[in-house]
């Protein structure tokens, strides 16, 4: 569970939605010019941003970020732009020149410093690319070709088999294999690393787009049914409209046997555990030992489930649908595979960039400017850094925190944590709505947190992976299959509850609810969010309310299913979870009244738990701002209260400028909220309404029954 949209350490999690944190984008001062950032440095709030002809108690995005939003335009490599991606300009600015060190150090072959220049050069030599044609893909498109039965089929799906989805941690559950993997503690066995398997196989991002009956998508729906055509008919395939059409026809099929995006995220929902056996009674159709035989899994006992609906339904699917149609599909998904660009949000599969131009560009016109809405392509150099981050992620991120993130700095966030944890602790105490005995539980809980600033306590080994500086196909090949045999050696082993899901140089932060840990990766624990020179107001308004944020994720719709080891255990007394289920349900139907378009609305059990950790986490980083100021009172800056300093930095922390598409986009796909509609979040907090004096008859005014009150 994740502070903003999808990332991880490994680029098969392929679709961060929006590009927030994926995208190297500008450098900085090219940045202040075309996002109409103010030229003078500041420490504090940046009035400049503000449009003050907005009432606050009517717009509170508009009043904080009005100027912004009227100056800044998106660049056109890009789906949207704000905090996040002006951070992860700064990241990748940095992780360019450690990149560029490592190649003029002429490193000892073998080592991870020459494996991040021989990445880098492999993937920047386009005329080695375009040389080499199909021909690193011909091999594997002939081997699906000379697949003669069912048998044969299910072993190429098995084959075919990644971990590259992660249902709680990243929250990612789209992969357009068949199935995908993610290791994890274990529901039942929060000990020791399970296997989860999770429904796949489509290359749109989510079910809806291939089950909406609205204009616009009957139109994408056509338009990708021509792009497959298209790649398919330059990868030397005939036939490709009929093609195209079982493709898209199969793809449907299978889009009706997934459960939906807020069905994914009930818990208890997801706790099946299957045995081998269990797969050809509960899910017939494929031949699964073969499956299970080509994934290298034949000597895991058990797997959990998550979507029974959908594997039923998708092996069905193996067993009905004509041989030549899945052959079709597997040979479109490679390609599609090989062709990637950064034009779906990330890296759309395991082998980015590796066919020739034409490849990529037709990817690009459908995923990029089709469907986010996207006009130009980002330059290759740049996707070659977030390809050396993705794959090589913790040495870089081991050169990036030497560099940038010093000792004074973890121990400046260290304090700002104990305040938040601390406020928790008082928060819970003070509920007069939960019985002692839950009230224990959640402080045991708290407790037992593990919080990690910076950098890991440990890094990845990549001594096993080996990286070619004229291979790219290779490279991209070896490190998929590295990644994967690395999780499933994982399985049935002791956990480590310190082990980080993101990189230093990643601009986000994470909660791990099967670990009871929280990630705060040192790209983060920046300027405009963490400031030494800036007012507690904004440090805790920005960055602390980032801190609550992950924190709440421990107490959230799904969090709290969780007990102080990660185990998936109900704690809560019966009219504890009652009262809490009413104020989430509260919650829910509030977002559900937001409308970004007059055709959609968001979905507010599809974003409850990131709506739950917004509100919680803003109201316990005020409480921690307050105790921080040890009852002094807070210095007025630029006019402005500390109360005001600190809502105004919470707004102006969420400004962002988004295209049409990638809106629509998010809001269909994404556990979060669009950050206008996060920022909104103040108008359930009582300060708020103190501080800027919030009258009745204001558009964002609640009654103070109405407003949604949980931890």
């Amino acid at each position: 569970m994740r502070f903003t949209s999808k990332s991880s350490k490994s680029f098969r999690a392929n679709v961060v939605i929006c590009a927030l944190i994926a995208l190297p984008l500008l450098a900085a001062q090219a940045q202040n010019a075309s996002m109409g950032a103010p030229k003078q440095e500041t420490h504090g709030i940046v009035v400049a941003n503000m449009d003050a002809s907005v009432k606050p108690g009517d717009d509170f995005n508009q009043y904080a970020n009005g100027g912004w939003i009227k100056r800044t335009e998106i660049p056109p490599d890009r789906a949207s732009v704000g905090v996040f991606t002006g951070l992860a300009d700064l990241s990748n600015k940095r992780t360019v020149g450690l990149i560029e060190e490592a190649a003029k150090a002429n490193a000892p072959a073998g080592s991870n410093t020459r494996k991040i220049a021989d990445l880098y050069n492999s993937f920047m030599d386009e005329t080695a690319v375009e040389t080499r044609g199909l021909a690193p893909l011909r091999p594997h498109l002939d081997s699906i070709a000379a697949i003669r039965d069912k048998s044969e089929l299910a072993r190429a799906l098995g084959e075919s088999l990644r971990s590259d989805v992660d249902a709680l941690n990243n929250t990612n559950y789209h992969t357009p294999n068949l199935f995908g993997l993610w290791v994890a503690p274990g529901f039942n066995d929060s000990d020791h690393y399970a296997a989860y398997l999770l429904q796949g196989g489509l290359q749109l991002p989510d079910r809806e787009y291939y089950l909406a009956d609205s204009d616009r998508m009957r139109d994408i729906r056509a338009k990708y049914q021509a792009h497959i055509s298209t790649m398919l008919k330059l990868a030397g395939f005939t036939d490709t409209d009929a093609r195209a059409e079982r493709i898209v026809d199969l793809e449907h099929a299978i889009a009706e046997k997934h459960i939906s995006l807020a069905e994914n995220e009930d818990i208890h929902k997801a706790n099946n555990t299957w045995s081998q056996a269990d797969f050809a009674m509960k899910a017939p159709g494929l031949d699964w030992n073969e499956y299970f035989k080509a994934a290298g899994l034949t000597r895991q006992a058990d797997f959990i489930v998550w979507q029974p609906i959908a594997f039923a339904g998708e092996s069905a699917l193996v067993a009905s649908t004509p041989l030549e149609a899945w052959k079709d599909w597997l040979a479109y998904h490679l390609i599609e595979d090989f062709s990637g660009t950064l034009a779906k949000g990330g890296f759309s599969g395991a082998y980015a960039g590796a066919l020739p131009k034409a490849f990529s560009e037709e990817q690009f016109a459908f995923f990029g400017k089709t469907l986010q809405g996207v006009p130009q392509r980002t330059p290759r150099w740049k996707q070659a850094v977030g390809l050396v981050n993705d794959t090589l992620g913790d040495e870089v991120g081991r050169l990036y925190a030497e560099r940038y993130f010093p000792p004074e700095a973890k121990l400046r966030a260290q304090k700002m944590v104990t305040n938040i944890v601390d406020a928790f602790h008082k928060r819970i105490d003070a509920l007069t709505w939960m019985t002692p005995a839950t009230k224990k539980e959640a402080q045991d809980k708290l407790s037992a947190l593990y919080v990690g600033i910076g950098y890991p306590e440990t890094w990845e080994d990549y001594s096993g992976l080996e990286i070619k500086p004229d291979d790219l196909f290779g490279n991209l090949w070896r490190s998929s299959l590295f990644e994967y045999h690395r999780q499933i050696a994982r399985l049935g082993k002791p956990i480590d509850r310190r082990e980080w899901s993101m990189t230093p140089q990643t601009v986000n932060a994470v909660n791990l609810p099967l670990q009871n840990a929280l990630n705060f990766p040192a790209a983060i624990l920046e300027p405009p969010f963490f400031d030494a020179e800036a007012p507690d107001a904004l440090n805790y308004g920005a960055i602390g309310s980032i801190i609550g944020h992950e924190i709440s994720h421990t107490f959230d719709s799904e969090g709290s299913a969780f007990d102080a080891h990660g185990g998936l255990r109900n704690w809560w007394t019966a009219a504890d979870l009652e009262h809490f289920n009413a104020a989430t349900a509260k919650l829910a139907t509030q977002y559900d009244s937001y409308r970004p378009f007059p055709d959609l609305s968001l979905n507010g059990k599809q974003t409850l738990s990131e709506n739950i950790a917004d509100l919680a986490g803003l109201a316990a980083s005020f409480d921690g701002y307050h105790a921080a100021l040890a009852n002094n009172p807070a210095p007025a800056e630029e006019g402005f209260t500390g109360d005001q300093q600190f809502f105004i930095a919470y707004g102006q922390a969420h400004r962002s400028k988004i295209r049409d598409a990638s809106l629509r986009r998010q809001v269909m796909t994404d556990e979060h909220s669009p950050g206008e509609y996060r920022t909104d979040t103040v108008r359930n907090v009582d300060p708020w309404y103190d501080g800027f004096r919030i009258q009745p008859g204001e558009k964002l005014y609640l009654s103070p029954d109405d407003r949604v009150r949980i931890w």
